[in-house]
């Protein structure tokens, strides 16, 4: 199948698949332009993941967010982001679960239907496997209640998108946090208190006469 999507492909102009085979991403900070940069709507995933009666851990992701970055020059400590998720966007897998987690008892998505995340401080740590990584520190708001949290980030790399050619960086990063410190104790400890966090995310710089990117 994916041979054959690539032949289909190659009938584009350009030859998709040649620019798509051959990409590569730099890791090199200095080569980021710098500016403004959106969440790529379509490669991004935010994954929650908490101790179901000590058997597995129980996953739950969300299918809608956006997010903005400030990148200034050769400056990844100086980067800033702000993200926010749809809190009614989260997905159990389990259709009457998602209506116990949004209800009053835990998330309240009617009452605080964001959960947001803003930077306020970026403190570099040892390169991972060759890319820049550090921790992340932020202010975490569900449920209507603020706390600083800090997750570990790997900067994946930069390079134009092959067929958009827009600026475009990669970036994972991992936490965790308490939900007590939220006010969402419901359910403990037959669920347990620790979140986990695990985040993939793609950031894409708009043409400059703000036209949308060519495909």
């Amino acid at each position: 199948m994916l041979c054959a999507a690539l032949a289909v492909a190659c009938l584009l102009p350009g030859c998709m698949p040649l620019r798509v085979v051959t990409h590569s991403v730099s890791p090199a900070e200095a080569s980021v332009p710098a500016g403004h940069y959106t969440l790529d709507a379509h490669h991004w995933s935010i994954v929650f993941d908490v101790d179901h009666l000590h058997y597995s851990r129980f996953v739950m992701r969300f299918d809608r967010a956006s997010a903005q970055l400030d990148w200034p020059a050769n400056a990844l400590e100086s980067a800033k982001v702000d993200a926010v998720i749809d809190a009614a966007s989260l997905d159990t897998n389990v259709p009457l679960l998602d209506r116990m987690v949004k209800g009053s008892q835990m998330l309240d998505v009617e009452q605080h239907p964001q959960i947001r995340f803003a930077s306020t401080r970026f403190e570099r740590a040892a390169d991972v496997n060759g890319k820049p990584a550090g921790k992340i520190t932020g202010d975490l708001t569900i449920h209507g209640v603020t706390q600083p949290v800090t997750l570990d980030v790997v900067f994946n790399g930069y390079a134009p998108d092959p067929l958009t050619k827009q600026p475009t960086l990669g970036f994972a990063a991992t936490g965790r946090f308490s939900r007590a410190k939220f006010g969402l104790t419901t359910w403990y400890p037959a669920v347990g208190d620790a979140i986990d966090v695990r985040i993939q995310a793609e950031f894409e710089q708009a043409p400059p006469d703000g036209s949308p990117a060519a495909q």
